[in-house]
């Protein structure tokens, strides 16, 4: 069995003395889960970024402009990064193979997080948006060395639901 601890704020958390906290929008809490579920789980979601990534480069479109001298690429860089979106948070459009996938993994966390796993149904639905880095959390969130943290959007809501 393997201990996972678990803490959440649905709020910004303001802590003015350390010695007296108090909020109603911080939650924590520990379940047990067998260590062979958790590595059955880890490979399963490594399968499925790898499926991920391999969608990704079978849909990056070729006809992006591809500086062709010093000029553009100085150009290229004044570019601000935050006006551009990262690779890892693009959504993909999955095919029907890893979207059947997708949904075995995320049925699987659903079952473990539950708190009555065996009332837990299966996921018909993918419930969040999939991108490289919304399934590299997943995995990363059953890490027995390091686990992870989900700072927002729609997996973090997902998880949540779970959890309560």
């Amino acid at each position: 069995q393997v201990l996972l601890l678990y803490a959440y704020n649905t709020n910004p958390v303001k802590i003015s003395n350390i010695k007296i906290f108090s909020s109603v929008s911080v939650f924590s809490g520990h379940l047990w889960i067998p260590l062979a579920r958790i590595i059955s789980l880890r490979e399963k979601l490594s399968d499925l970024k790898e499926q991920v990534e391999i969608l990704m480069q079978g849909s990056k479109s070729f006809s992006t402009s591809v500086p062709t001298s010093f000029l553009e690429q100085s150009e290229t860089l004044k570019i601000s990064p935050s006006n551009k979106s990262k690779v890892s948070d693009v959504k993909v459009d999955l095919d029907e193979k890893t979207e059947e996938i997708a949904k075995r993994c995320l049925s699987e966390v659903k079952a473990l997080l539950s708190v009555v796993p065996a009332l837990s149904l299966p996921v018909t639905k993918i419930p969040f948006d999939v991108t490289l880095q919304s399934i590299t959390n997943l995995e990363d969130m059953f890490d027995l060395a390091n686990g992870c943290t989900i700072t927002e959007g729609s997996l973090f809501d997902w998880i949540i639901s779970l959890l309560h």
